[in-house]
């Protein structure tokens, strides 16, 4: 509180304002007093007039004590001084400079013990007059119309006359009403050199008080924030790096680099590169508050968005960062040791089969963006000290490769491997954090999305790919015309155009997206996501399949199903004390949307029924939806309108018709699972040849199969069978555990389960498509629901179909098993085992559904020999991996596919082929007899 008036004399302000700009004050003659012991000079009660005629505050050295404080300060002992006192002199600088320097934290106490005591009086006094009222800053801003007093007081060499000419500073940049001073450029630059100051000699009250009064500066005055952009970013940065365990200096020190590098102004290229270490660290450091977080995001934001490809060092950098820290957090440790139950400690190795890889991409990572810093920039090794990017090369896990760099030259190092490098990082760090919400949560405190946001709408990598192969054809054709001869051989690979590789962006768009849709069910990343209609708008493109370079399907359903997740639950979870989206078991209750995890895909994403329906009038959104699930939505007949969203720009293709008859709602839904070795796409692809798969190894079995042709179920079923939604689900699966661990049939069955619950699938009539063991999965997941009585989705089970599936057994099973010393079976392997008493179990609880009539049953048998493994001279090694005896389980219609084998038994060459047409009469007669 202040200790002065707020309806201060005229005449007292401007006396206060000449003792701070004349350096003393004049008083009365002096009078004679032969009792004084200075003679009657007056000195013997060291001390200021302050109001005229009513009070005057002094202090005796022989009578009082003042208790100094940066924020008050009291006097003790106040008696009536001479009227008459002499002119205390001017500033002698060098001594006064001298007696600061001599305290590492100088007080107004230790000003007053010099003989210039009128000025740290009158700067307390104007700071106190300010804090009182605006009519006194009024008159301060009235009597000091060129800054000049403020800035005396704020070049003065007494602390306590900077903290005081600080706050007053501040006082009058607040008040607005009051003009803006022609000064404040000059008080900013040296608010920021008081700053400085402070922070070197650890005075942190002083540095806080300074920084106060410095943002509110930069934050009104243009010309302010362009002379520090100018002068006065090198003492902002060695401000921060002196202050690191300071955290309200940081912060404030953060929201005014914000505040100049995110409106007109922008950082350099040099200034961003010389920045990015201190902004990562501010970024992933636990201390951080989340304000300085979120104001090293937004600048890093800018950095990206300004620089593209130059940017990459940071952008790349960042994920080595983000990587590197959820590697180190309590993830890794959760995995080690102790006696586990036998699914737990399958799971356990996924856990440490993930973080193994993702150890190694982290260290190929860092590597990476050190080549790519050292390139970039093309400093000779003897002065790498001096990068812009030195402060972040020195943090971890950098260091250890920049000291390399600093020994030899940079390696031969382009686009494509930086971005090799950032795709193997966005995969492994999908995989360490998938189903992890702390760590999801984690990624998303330390700025995930800043950086997928650029991957996924900007094509850096391309641009720098183009930018080496301009550079690659100048410096060939200027080698061309200094050589008389030109010497093929002496063409350098870096300038060689043939060397030139295409980055794989669309590979780390797809993962990037991937990431996105498993991060969309926290209500931070909706929230962002919502206020971002540029990225809405990307979205919704993506998925109608409208943004160049991302026809692939995968990512466009990821993009559908992050819109999904965001705006079918962001206002509907909004008022939930929870933060944690459930993602399990309720899914179908009222008030809970669908959670579209990163496992499960939707087939043609660009069709009406997957947009989320949206309230204009947000007042009611929380309201309307709380009562209308989508699942609700969709099975109401023509009762509700769908929208365009006015949150996010989604897509006008959405369907606004007012009354939407039957025919047009999707009626069942349809869920593909594919087998072994398959994929959610490529396992459902048409194929050319049904009776050949050129593969070689047993690890390659239905991978070449699946990557080129039609898509079936999206181009041709969509079409012939409009009737419901079509989902394809994915699942990790290996035939040998030397390409990985992989949970057995029950927790994969049990993880689904999870998945399709939360995504609202059971809510109406369910088809399951499945091939090889997708239709053992698919058994265990009905029989697991069974158990857990999650009903809706084994009463809405209508139908399954089964393409190839070993239902009592494979001998692709048995193999492996019988030369498992060679090739060492994975767990789910081991239980396709002819004669599996589980095999049998799940068998029987599915005959006794269909015997009740609750579902019907098409299977489809191959007749083929499938190529295993290839020896010299042909295949050396063919088996029928499931015979007509395991492929038939006994109940429902049998199709033979004749000459068919395993791989291509769900692989139509043509919409007249029998696996196309039976599924098709089959989803026909379940529609006609369930909807």
């Amino acid at each position: 509180m202040p200790s002065l008036p707020g309806n201060a004399e005229t005449r007292d302000i401007a006396a206060a304002i000449e003792v701070i700009v004349e350096g003393g004050m004049h008083f009365d003659e002096p009078q004679k007093n032969d009792d004084d012991e200075d003679g009657g000079r007056g000195m013997r009660g060291i001390g200021i007039k302050i109001l005229e005629g009513t009070t005057v505050l002094g202090l005796s050295r022989t009578t009082g004590i003042m208790n100094t404080n940066s924020d008050d300060i009291e006097v003790e002992s106040v008696r009536q001084t001479p009227k008459t006192l002499p002119l205390l002199s001017k500033h002698n600088s060098s001594l006064a400079q001298a007696n600061l320097s001599s305290a590492v934290v100088p007080g107004l106490w230790d000003d007053l013990h010099c003989q210039h005591v009128a000025v740290p009086f009158a700067a307390w006094a104007l700071a106190n007059w300010a804090m009182a009222s605006g009519a006194n800053r009024s008159h301060i801003q009235e009597l000091d119309q060129d800054g000049n007093a403020v800035m005396t007081a704020l070049t003065a060499p007494e602390r306590s006359v900077k903290w005081h000419g600080s706050l007053v500073a501040r006082l009058l940049l607040e008040d607005r009403n009051l003009p803006l001073s022609d000064s404040v450029s000059d008080w900013s630059a040296s608010l920021l050199s008081t700053v400085s100051h402070a922070s070197k000699n650890e005075d942190i009250p002083l540095a806080q008080v300074a920084l106060s009064a410095f943002l509110i500066s930069i934050e009104r005055s243009p010309g302010a924030q362009k002379l520090v952009m100018e002068k006065g970013l090198q003492l902002m940065r060695d401000s921060a790096k002196r202050t690191t365990k300071h955290k309200d200096v940081q912060a404030a020190l953060a929201k005014a680099l914000e505040l100049l590098s995110t409106g007109d102004l922008q950082l350099s290229l040099e200034e961003s590169q010389k920045w990015s270490g201190i902004l990562l660290s501010w970024v992933i450091e636990k201390s951080s508050s989340d304000t300085i977080r979120s104001s090293a995001t937004k600048i890093l934001s800018c950095i990206l968005e300004e620089y593209g490809p130059y940017s990459l060092p940071i952008s790349q950098g960042w994920l080595a960062i983000l990587l590197n820290e959820v590697l180190g957090s309590g993830k890794t440790n959760s995995v080690k040791g102790g006696s586990q139950p036998k699914s737990d400690k399958v799971k356990t190795q996924i856990d440490q089969s993930n973080i193994l890889i993702a150890i190694q991409t982290s260290n190929q990572l860092a590597v990476a963006v050190v080549n790519l810093a050292g390139k970039q920039l093309e400093k000779p090794a003897d002065s790498v000290e001096t990068f812009p990017l030195a402060d972040l090369l020195s943090l971890e896990p950098f260091a250890g490769p920049f000291k390399n760099l600093k020994k030899d030259s940079v390696s031969k190092f382009d686009a494509t491997d930086s971005a090799l490098a950032t795709l193997k990082g966005i995969k492994a760090l999908t995989e360490v954090c998938s189903g992890d919400s702390a760590c999801q949560h984690k990624l998303a405190n330390y700025g995930i999305l800043c950086l997928l946001r650029r991957l996924l709408l900007h094509d850096d990598y391309e641009k720098l790919a183009a930018m080496e192969a301009y550079d690659a054809s100048r410096a060939l054709e200027a080698q061309k015309r200094v050589s008389n001869v030109p010497d093929e051989s002496s063409v350098s690979d870096t300038n060689n155009l043939s060397s030139v590789r295409v980055p794989p962006t669309a590979h780390i768009r797809k993962h990037a997206a991937r990431l996105l849709t498993a991060l969309s069910l926290l209500p931070a990343v909706q929230k962002a996501i919502v206020a971002d209609e540029t990225w809405c708008k990307w979205l919704d493109d993506c998925a109608n399949g409208k943004i160049q370079g991302c026809s692939d399907l995968k990512i466009q359903s990821h993009a559908r199903a992050t819109l999904l997740n965001v705006f079918c639950n962001h206002h509907t979870d909004g008022d939930s004390a929870n933060d944690d989206v459930p993602d399990t078991g309720t899914a179908n209750k009222k008030g809970i949307c669908p959670h579209y995890g990163d496992m499960i895909f939707l087939i043609n994403p660009e069709l009406p029924h997957w947009k989320c329906p949206e309230n204009k009038d947000r007042d009611i959104v929380q309201r309307d939806k709380s009562s209308l699930g989508e699942a609700d939505y969709i099975d109401r007949e023509g009762t509700t309108e769908t929208r365009a969203s006015d949150d996010g720009g989604l897509s006008s293709s959405v369907d606004t018709s007012q009354n939407r008859s039957k025919s047009e709602v999707p009626q069942m839904d349809i869920v593909f699972v594919h087998g072994l070795r398959g994929g959610p796409y490529k396992t459902w692809r048409i194929s050319e040849d049904k009776s050949s798969t050129k593969s070689g190894l047993v690890e390659k079995i239905d991978q070449e199969a699946g990557k080129l042709g039609t898509f079936w179920p999206g181009e041709w079923l969509s079409v012939d069978f409009p009737h419901a939604r079509l989902f394809t689900l994915k699942y990790k699966t290996n035939l040998t555990q030397w390409s990985g661990a992989s949970l057995p049939l029950q927790e994969v069955s049990t993880m689904l389960l999870e998945k399709l619950v939360a995504a609202g699938i059971g809510s109406r009539p369910v088809v399951f498509v499945t091939h090889s063991m997708g239709g053992l999965v698919v058994k265990q997941m009905l029989h697991k629901a069974k158990s857990d009585n999650i009903v809706n989705l084994v009463n809405n089970t209508v139908g399954i179909v089964f393409y190839s599936c070993p239902h009592f057994g494979s001998k692709l099973a048995d193999m492996p098993w019988r030369m498992g010393l060679v090739l060492r079976p994975a767990p789910t392997i081991g239980e396709l085992r002819s004669g599996s008493p589980r095999l049998v179990e799940l068998n029987d609880y599915i005959r006794r559904l269909h015997k009740k009539g609750a579902l019907d049953v098409l299977s489809f048998c191959e007749t083929k020999v499938t190529p295993i493994v290839e020896g010299y001279g042909g295949w050396a090694f063919r088996m029928e991996v499931v015979p007509i005896e395991s492929a038939y389980p006994g109940f429902g219609e049998l199709v033979v596919l004749d000459s068919t084998d395993h791989i291509n038994s769900c692989k139509p060459v043509s919409r007249a082929d029998p696996s196309y047409t039976e599924i098709l009469e089959f989803l026909r007669k379940l529609k006609d007899h369930h909807t």
